[in-house]
């Protein structure tokens, strides 16, 4: 699918009205369906049942109106409740958290279940008619007390979710398993066992007559479709550098790529090439994992700011950023280098890789996480859990590097007793990453990072 499209289509499906609307319009169908029922069959069948009282156009005229006036009423205090739950989470977690609430399908549900309540009830009390000529839709009248019963379970439910949604843990938890699941979706591959390395990456060099691909837009990549480019490079015959991965910031003039080779690039090349980015004003998840893990950041950052000091929040977002450099370090990445079907060369992209996240997940909390000993503590322990799972010498050496420069702002940071623990976990942390990939044992490290 094209980029542009299906950057399209996911921000409607994010968005908080897609759903709500969609719900008033099978409503709106949904009563005029009904009214036809009634008029087709008619109302002998309530004769039928004794346990029913047929109703009449006054009681219908006053049944509906009670139930539209009270449904657009608490659709009213529903959207409140939602705004003030969104104002509350982007003061206490930040202002990116918001996607994530602005997805929330059960908000949008809720509001769209008391709206699409209210319209079904308006569409059928208007053709309630008194008189000789009298007419009162005896099926579509049962559906309303239906569709208000609904409403009042889903009214329950909303009671019950927004105080859950807002829930720090609910929220941290939230984003680390889409993490996890979308690095799972992405790389589908595991490594085999601990001696199991990649090919070596490769590094090539650009030859020829270099040109350089200007960005037509100002704002973060959100998407690259790079099956479009290897089709774009194949064509012109011509090897292509990218500048950007997904989550970047692209200013309009910048080149985005650099193609090389003796091949035939020509005006049209360089539109095609820039059609395969999509570039908006916000960054995404869809494509971006190091936004999922700049969210786990910036919410563990702020709940170790001294006006907050929740340092407990600070360990559930060290967690699953635990959790998210695990799975991540035992999937085959994609190599930079991308050939075409024949085996040639065409594109050199910039995937995410392990170095990356590292530094994106506890490169940036190391600061953070150094003032506070008991965040100090978890971290290290999380590098040592992460450390017990990493199949690779290289991504065990990479964090080792990483405990040393956390040792190092942490003893300048912290004093006394609290100083002398985390360097003495930190020298116990780095005797066990000696051992090397495969070599660690679980257990030991866990006790290591266990609390002091």
């Amino acid at each position: 699918m094209n980029g542009g499209i299906r950057a399209r289509l996911l921000a409607i499906r994010s968005s908080y009205w897609f759903v709500p609307s969609v719900m008033a319009l099978l409503a709106i169908l949904l009563g005029a369906g009904m009214i036809w029922i009634d008029v087709r069959l008619g109302s002998g069948w309530i004769k039928g049942i004794s346990w029913y009282q047929q109703i009449r156009a006054d009681g219908a005229r006053e049944m509906l109106s009670t139930i539209a006036g009270s449904m657009i009423t608490v659709a009213g205090v529903v959207f409140s409740i939602t705004i003030v739950a969104l104002a509350y989470s982007s003061s206490q977690y930040g202002p990116r958290v918001l996607t994530n609430f602005m997805g929330d399908r059960g908000n949008k549900v809720t509001l769209g279940t008391f709206i699409a309540t209210f319209l079904y009830s308006l569409m059928v009390l208007r053709t309630i008619r008194s008189g000789d000529d009298g007419f009162v839709p005896q099926y579509a009248v049962v559906v309303a007390m239906l569709l208000a019963a609904c409403s009042i379970g889903v009214l329950i439910y909303f009671i019950h979710h927004v105080p859950q949604s807002i829930h720090i843990n609910h929220v941290v938890a939230r984003i680390g398993e889409q993490l996890v699941d979308d690095t799972r979706r992405r790389f589908p591959t595991q490594l085999g066992t601990p001696a199991e390395a990649p090919r070596p990456d490769r590094r090539l060099a650009l030859e020829g007559d270099l040109i350089r691909v200007p960005g037509e837009a100002t704002g973060y990549i959100q998407n690259i479709d790079h099956d479009r480019l290897l089709g774009v490079a194949r064509e012109a015959d011509v090897l292509i550098r990218l500048r950007y991965r997904p989550g970047d910031f692209i200013m309009a003039g910048r080149s985005l790529a650099v193609v090389g080779g003796d091949g035939d690039w020509d005006e049209g090349c360089t539109q095609a090439l820039q059609a395969c980015f999509t570039v908006g004003r916000k960054r995404t998840p869809e494509d971006d994992l190091m936004f999922l893990v700049s969210e786990l950041v910036e919410i563990a950052a702020r709940a170790l700011s001294p006006g907050v000091n929740d340092p407990m929040t600070a360990v559930t977002c060290l967690d699953w950023l635990g959790a998210g450099a695990l799975e991540f370090a035992a999937r085959k990445l994609p190599e930079s280098v991308r050939e075409d079907e024949d085996g040639t060369p065409r594109l050199i992209a910039r995937p995410d890789d392990f170095r990356l996240f590292v530094a994106d997940s506890l490169g940036r909390l190391r600061h953070y996480v150094a003032r506070d000993p008991i965040a100090s503590l978890h971290f290290l322990r999380v590098v040592g859990e992460v450390a017990a799972g990493c199949p690779l010498q290289d991504q065990i050496d990479l964090l080792s590097a990483e405990a040393a420069r956390f040792t190092e702002v942490a003893a300048a940071q912290l004093d006394g007793a609290d100083a002398r623990a985390v360097e003495e976990r930190a020298r116990e942390l780095q005797s066990i990453l000696a051992r090397g990939a495969g070599r660690i044992d679980s257990a030991q490290a866990e006790w290591l990072g266990g609390s002091a």
